[in-house]
């Protein structure tokens, strides 16, 4: 095996055991998960350290091993968790391998912005049409996506970059493109 697939592996591994960790810390204060996305924070961090294909894996798996082993996220919200937080580890790698502006903290943020705007909007969508349907509105959309969790956007703007440029510092992970 490659020496950066085994560190992507098991930095995806890592950030997927500490996707289920996180969320349990936060869960002991009423709505939390849906106020602070503790979730949202590993997988994020994967996509943009180790790339698409393990950021997709670690959306995936993420609230899956979090729902069979925690309850969190409930049966009736896993499925639409997942797929947003799929598409969070999907394009923060994908962002990240086309986004080159030179300046890789800008890369980054660029990256991060896009992939939460993004994982948002395919969220309401398939709530809309697909896991909600009737039962879903653009009022709740934007409360439950952008005003709700307004401290878990501000923690991802804030945290997630740090945490990754800190991994890149100390060489245990590179932020090669693939």
């Amino acid at each position: 095996m490659e020496k950066n697939h085994v560190k992507n592996l098991v930095t995806a591994a890592m950030c997927v055991a500490l996707g289920i960790i996180l969320p349990m810390a936060f869960h002991t204060i009423q709505n939390a998960g849906s106020i602070f996305l503790p979730m949202h924070i590993p997988v994020l961090i994967c996509g943009l350290a180790c790339g698409w294909q393990y950021g997709l894996l670690c959306g995936v798996l993420t609230p899956l091993l979090s729902s069979l082993l925690t309850g969190m996220p409930p049966a009736a919200i896993l499925p639409a968790m997942l797929c947003e937080l799929a598409v969070y580890g999907l394009l923060t790698g994908i962002c990240m391998h086309f986004i080159h502006t030179g300046k890789q903290i800008t890369n980054i943020y660029l990256s991060l912005l896009l992939a939460m705007l993004g994982g948002r909007v395919i969220s309401g969508i398939l709530k809309a049409f697909i896991f909600n349907v009737g039962q879903y509105s653009l009022e709740i959309f934007m409360t439950s996506s952008f005003l709700t969790c307004i401290p878990g956007i501000v923690i991802q703007i804030a945290f997630v970059p740090v945490v990754v440029l800190a991994l890149q510092k100390a060489k245990i992970l590179s932020l090669e493109r693939a």
